[in-house]
């Protein structure tokens, strides 16, 4: 690593959202808290961060969403079941799971003003040092882990690095877009803009962004003094915009399967591919699907 880059030690994770996607399961239980198998999606999203070597977890919390900040602290009362009853193993899952004390910060986004000033609402927390951005919808099965990778590159190019996989060119109007200038080395490339939801004849390429950043501390300055952007809210996209002026954005191309656990096919496929790949209970699992499937006329691929 290049002495003058800065290590990574914070991720900040925005979990303000409704969900209301997945009403009426979101009414009293935040969306971040569905589970993909037994597993919550933000616990997973965690996962990854930490493999990374991520150090201090930041959420950025709303109205109703106390389960989560519950679900990342000590639960005594279970714990002292979970060891009478002689159940190493829960315990030892829940324990292999608990952020240390201090290496888990809570805040509030008080009002629904986009992602851009969700991140702006961590700004005292993470201090003047570059971090990780994650959006708990997002989940990327990979080995290692997007945000490791990402690390690679941003160890190796410094700056600020964002991951990005391929869309059809007729759903760019659903995401922000990257344009792709000179390459950076193994799944790595120079980004020279971005837009947000562009027209299909606007976009500059099909590689949208995933919700895996790498930022520098400067974002925050500019978030501050942001104009509403696409939607009326602040746009995360139009703070790197500006902030590529003065600093280097390289792009990384990930690796894996990505599933957008925010829709529905996507949670249910995230399930569907997570269940599978589990030894203990994938074989049980894909006969089931099996008999699922012909039971309604049709063969598993």
């Amino acid at each position: 690593m290049d002495s003058q880059v800065r290590p990574i030690r914070k991720a900040v994770f925005p979990v303000a959202g409704l969900g209301t996607r997945f009403l009426p399961a979101t009414k009293a239980m935040p969306k971040e808290m569905l589970t993909v198998v037994d597993r919550p999606v933000i616990q997973m999203v965690v996962d990854e961060a930490r493999e990374a070597g991520i150090e201090h977890l930041i959420f950025v919390t709303g109205r109703n969403k106390g389960v989560i900040e519950d679900h990342f602290d000590k639960q005594f009362e279970l714990e002292k079941t979970l060891a009478a009853r002689g159940k190493s193993a829960e315990l030892a899952l829940l324990e292999a799971d608990l952020p240390g004390a201090g290496q888990a910060s809570f805040t509030r986004q008080q009002e629904p003003l986009g992602l851009g000033h969700a991140v702006w609402c961590a700004r005292a927390l993470v201090g003047d040092e570059p971090f990780a951005l994650l959006l708990p919808d997002m989940l990327i099965k990979s080995e290692p882990g997007c945000l490791a990778r990402m690390m690679e590159v941003y160890n190796r190019l410094g700056g600020n690095v964002v991951a990005v996989d391929e869309v059809p060119r007729e759903q760019v109007s659903r995401y922000g877009i990257v344009a792709v200038g000179e390459p950076a080395g193994d799944r790595a490339f120079r980004v020279t803009g971005m837009v947000e939801k562009p027209h299909p004849d606007e976009a500059p390429s099909n590689l949208f962004l995933v919700g895996r950043y790498i930022l520098q501390p400067e974002i925050f300055g500019i978030l501050e003094t942001q104009s509403p952007g696409a939607g009326g809210e602040i746009q995360l996209t139009d703070a790197m915009l500006t902030l590529m002026a003065r600093a280097d954005f390289h792009g990384y191309r990930l690796e894996g399967q990505l599933f957008d656990c925010g829709d529905k096919i996507g949670f249910l496929s995230a399930n569907v591919a997570y269940a599978l790949d589990r030894d203990d209970i994938g074989p049980g699992f894909r006969a089931a699907l099996a008999d699922i499937l012909r039971s309604g006329g049709h063969a598993l691929d």
